[in-house]
């Protein structure tokens, strides 16, 4: 199923050549400046109006906290909805909680709980929009160039991180913090005007949207079946969970270690950016020479090393250099799990995969801001980045139980061979539940090999959405063996076959070589019926669901 060379790096620039992915990319490094240039405001303001650590920790927790809570919503719209129209509406929904915030502040009614709930909105907004934008990606761009493409989008961000902290802290410091939220709110409209004039194809749908329940379910079975993406999102949490305390208790060091002000606040977080654009630069080059696994391992090192700096630092370039290597370490780890999940995930569920990994990152971005917020108030902040760092190293050493999967070159378009059959029984869309079986004639010596393609299906089978999945073997002739599964309704039954991706095919063609028979392995489509007597069906409706 694997191919185990690396595929061909393609130039950072080469999604450039696209107009679509270049005029939102632009946009979009725009909107990151006024997103950064509200964080920074919405960081200091935090320590204006509060003495809590702990408080100006959850400034970072409530813009991560709708991650966790909507990502998964916001995937299954991604898959099943235009994402483009997703985008907008989430745009639009920054914009006017934008405006609310600015007005709020100009009027002085700001207070520490009203400024965590419109960054929580704010939150929930991105939270909307990431999984679309994510998803889209590699619907704009070739395969081959989405490893670039993502790279580009997290150095679109940590660009404006480099000089957005800065220009937010002088704004902060010339005009106060109301006229920062305004130039946030300002930020959105290249964005959605961008959005607007984007004229994506709508795709053709030959079957109907899945229920949000049902296709919740199937984002949740198909990751659970998939080692290399749980891997992924583990680490992706536990990096967000150790390494966030940087970035969460930054305004406290730059208040409290340094003597600074809002502005040295944002000349730091400038220099996180210009370390993340550093290591967005030589990602490429670093992801040709070494395998994936041990660039994970150092990014967590690198970062353990510069959580441990800016705890000794007591002046500014100690504080930039550490910042540095912070930066270039942070974006290089969620970039590469980023690009890792989607060239390991089929398109039909990219974007509930991809809000599975954010929620994850996020949890642990939200219970680590609010943790070592706690613990620099217990037990002071530079024992809290002590503790972060070793923590980190602990992530590191992870990687030899949750190994990050290479870049295979997994083929997952769809295979499309699936052909409806002609049914003798009309069937409405939703009538099931449906149960297949397959037949197949297996030699005594070809047992084994046999077992093993399918334990393969199996876990592919159930993946894309089969259930109480089962191969029997007939006690009278026990060269037959018969795999068993069902789908909810008919139309289940076509999305799951439409799903097969080419490299899942492998194990369909092995199973068709075991298969000795001269015929090719006999299908039955059945719809299971109950005919009991009517006093019988209470009892038999109970027995039924414990089988489902």
């Amino acid at each position: 199923m694997k191919i185990s060379e690396t595929p061909t790096v393609s130039s950072p620039l080469a999604p450039f050549k696209n107009s679509v992915f270049r005029s939102l990319w632009f946009a979009t490094l725009l909107s990151n400046l006024g997103g950064l240039i509200q964080a920074v405001a919405a960081g200091w303001t935090m320590t204006t109006l509060t003495d809590s650590q702990s408080m100006v920790a959850l400034v970072t927790a409530s813009t991560s906290l709708p991650i966790v809570g909507l990502s998964l919503f916001a995937g299954v719209l991604a898959d099943n909805f235009d994402r483009r129209r997703i985008m907008l509406i989430a745009q639009i929904l920054m914009l006017v909680v934008s405006v609310g915030l600015t007005l709020t502040t100009y009027f002085n009614l700001l207070t520490p709980w009203s400024l965590l709930a419109f960054t929580f909105l704010i939150g929930c907004g991105g939270a909307l929009n990431n999984p679309s934008w994510q998803a889209s990606v590699g619907d704009i761009v070739p395969r081959d160039q989405v490893p670039a493409a993502v790279m580009a989008n997290g150095m679109s961000f940590n660009m404006m991180r480099s000089i957005g902290p800065a220009l937010g802290g002088l704004v902060i410091v010339a005009a106060g913090a109301s006229a920062a939220f305004a130039l946030n709110a300002m930020s959105y409209l290249a964005l959605i005007l961008a959005l607007g004039m984007w004229r994506k194809p709508t795709p053709d749908r030959s079957l109907p949207r899945e229920r949000f329940v049902r296709a919740t379910g199937a984002g949740f079975q198909y990751v659970s079946l998939s080692p290399n993406l749980l891997s992924i999102i583990l680490r992706g949490c536990l990096f967000g969970l150790t390494a966030v305390a940087v970035q969460a208790l930054l305004p406290l060091i730059a208040r409290d270690q340094l003597g600074g002000s809002a502005s040295t606040y944002g000349f730091l977080l400038g220099f996180f950016g210009l370390g993340a654009v550093c290591g967005a630069l030589g990602n490429s080059k670093i992801r040709a020479k070494f395998n994936n696994e041990l660039i994970i391992r150092t990014t967590f090192v690198g970062t353990a090393i510069g959580t441990l700096l800016l705890s000794t630092a007591q002046g500014i370039s100690v504080a930039a250099v550490a910042l540095l290597i912070c930066g270039a370490c942070w974006v290089t780890t969620n970039a590469l799990l980023n690009v890792s999940l989607q060239l390991s995930t089929p398109r039909w569920v990219v974007g509930r995969a991809l809000s599975l990994y954010m929620m994850g990152n996020a949890a642990g971005m939200v219970l680590g801001s609010w943790m070592w917020g706690l613990f620099a108030e217990g037990i002071g902040l530079q024992n809290a980045l002590v503790i972060s760092a070793a923590s980190v190293i602990v992530g590191a050493l992870a990687g030899y139980k949750l190994p990050l999967p290479e870049f295979s070159r997994l083929n997952l378009e769809p295979l499309d061979q699936f052909i409806e059959p002609r049914l003798a029984v009309q069937l409405k869309p939703q009538t099931g539940p449906i149960m297949i079986t397959i037949d197949f004639d297996i030699g005594e010596n070809d047992i084994p090999a046999f077992l093993e393609a399918m334990t393969l299906r199996r876990r592919i089978r159930k993946r894309d959405g089969a259930r109480r999945w089962s191969l029997l073997r007939d006690l009278e002739q026990p060269n037959i063996w018969t795999e068993k599964f069902y789908l909810a309704t008919w139309v289940e039954y076509i999305r799951h076959n439409q799903r097969r991706t080419i490299s899942d095919s492998n194990v369909s063609d092995t199973l068709d070589k075991l298969h000795q028979g001269t015929e090719p392995p006999r299908v039955r489509r059945m719809i299971e019926r109950q005919t009991v007597p009517k006093q019988a069906e209470p009892y038999v409706k109970n027995v039924y669901k414990e089988l489902r």
